[in-house]
C-alpha cells in the first residue's frame, strides 16, 4: 500500500532542462448560441495559458471542477482545436500543422483518460485495443511480433497475457484503467496527459496506480502532466504544481515549494484541506465564499477577485495580474497584485 503521507517524487536528476511540452498564451474558446437569433457568446474555458513539462518531468495541474484543465489537456493534444496561441512539442509548432504532420507526432504525444468504462470500446478485445496504436504508426509487421508486443505492454501494466482474448467488460474499473495506460504506452510516447486517471477507482487502487505511473516514468523516461482533484496525490507524484482558476493559472511552483510557500489566495485556500505531512502539525482550513464566477462571464480584472479577500477595489478588479516570480530565479509564479509574503 502506498503512503501518501511521504511523498516521492522521483529523482529531479533525470529531467531534462529543455522543455519537451510548452504552450504560450492558448486559449480554447466554446461558442455557446443565445435564441434563434441572439448572437453567440463564449465559454472561455482555457483563458491566455503558458506553461511548460520538462523531459521526465511530471507537472501536477490542480483546481476546482469547471476551472479548464481537462480541456487544456486535450487542447494541448490537440484533441481540440485552440482558438489562439502557441503549442510548441519538442521545438515543433504544433498549431499550423495539418493532420498528416501531426499524425507522425501523434505517437509521441497520448493521454490516458478519466473514466475507465467509457474510453475502452466494449466491443472490442483487448489485445485489438492496446494494438491499435501500434498498427495506426506501423510499428509491427507481423502478427506475431503484435502479439508480442501487446503482452509485453500488458505485463508492464500488470496484466496477464490472456487478457489479450477478453472484453473490456471481463475486468474491474482498476484493470481497465491499466488497459487504458497500456494502450497509450503502445506507440511509445514520450509526453502523456493524464486527465484525472484516479477519481474512478477506489482508494486502494488509486494508491497502485499512482506507484505505476512513476514507475513507468523511471523506465521510460516519460513526462506527464498529472490533472488531478487529489491534492495529495499531486503532492506524491509531481515535480511541479501548476494551480489553475477560472481558465488561468494562478500559480506555479515546485510541489514542495508550492506546498509549504503558497501565495495566492486561491492556493492558499485550495491547499488548506490538505493534512499536513507533519506530525502534530495543523493547517487553519480558508474557506472561500460565494460559488465560482461563470466562464460564460468572467469577471473584469483578476478572475478571483469577487471572492478574494485581499482585493482591492480599482485595482483588483480592474487589471489582470500577470503570471511573475515571487523572487527572481526561484521559478515559483504567482499571478496577484498582493501576494501572501
Amino acid at each position: 500500500m502506498l503512503d501518501l503521507d511521504r511523498p516521492r517524487r522521483g529523482d529531479e536528476r533525470t529531467i531534462k532542462a529543455r522543455p519537451l511540452m510548452r504552450v504560450e498564451n492558448l486559449a480554447k474558446y466554446f461558442p455557446i448560441q443565445r435564441g434563434l437569433f441572439g448572437r453567440p457568446q463564449f465559454l472561455r474555458a482555457v483563458d491566455g495559458v503558458s506553461l511548460h513539462v520538462r523531459r521526465g518531468e511530471t507537472l501536477g495541474l490542480v483546481g476546482e471542477s469547471g476551472c479548464g484543465k481537462s480541456t487544456l489537456g486535450r487542447t494541448m493534444l490537440r484533441l481540440l482545436e485552440p482558438t489562439y496561441g502557441r503549442i510548441v512539442f519538442d521545438g515543433k509548432e504544433l498549431v499550423p500543422m495539418r493532420a498528416k504532420e501531426l499524425r507522425a507526432l501523434r505517437r509521441r504525444m497520448q493521454i490516458v483518460f478519466q473514466d475507465p468504462y467509457g474510453s475502452l470500446n466494449p466491443r472490442m478485445r483487448v489485445g485489438a485495443i492496446v494494438a491499435e496504436g501500434l498498427r495506426i504508426h506501423r510499428l509491427v509487421t507481423s502478427q506475431e511480433e503484435e502479439e508480442a508486443r501487446v503482452a509485453e505492454l500488458l505485463g508492464r501494466v500488470g496484466l496477464a497475457r490472456d487478457a489479450m482474448g477478453r472484453y473490456p467488460h471481463e475486468f474491474s474499473a482498476g484493470q481497465r484503467q491499466r488497459i487504458g495506460i497500456a494502450r497509450a504506452l503502445s506507440p511509445g510516447p514520450e509526453f502523456i496527459v493524464c486527465d484525472e486517471p484516479l477519481s474512478a477507482l477506489d482508494v486502494s487502487i488509486q494508491a497502485q496506480m499512482i506507484n505505476l505511473f512513476k514507475d513507468l516514468q523511471a523506465d521510460l523516461g516519460l513526462a506527464y502532466l498529472f490533472i488531478s482533484h487529489d491534492l495529495r496525490a499531486v503532492d506524491y507524484v509531481s515535480h511541479r504544481v501548476a494551480v489553475m482558476y477560472l481558465g488561468k493559472i494562478v500559480e506555479t511552483a515546485k510541489t514542495g515549494d508550492l506546498f509549504e510557500r503558497r501565495h495566492h489566495p486561491y492556493t492558499r485556500a485550495l491547499l488548506s484541506a490538505v493534512p499536513s505531512h507533519v506530525p502534530g502539525r495543523r493547517r487553519l482550513r480558508m474557506v472561500l465564499e460565494g460559488e465560482a464566477p461563470s466562464p460564460l462571464d468572467p469577471p473584469s480584472g483578476c478572475p478571483f477577485h469577487p471572492r478574494c479577500p485581499r482585493a482591492e477595489k480599482g485595482k483588483c478588479d480592474k487589471e489582470m495580474p500577470p503570471l511573475e516570480e515571487i523572487v527572481a530565479g526561484s521559478g515559483h509564479e504567482v499571478a496577484c497584485f498582493f501576494p501572501e509574503t
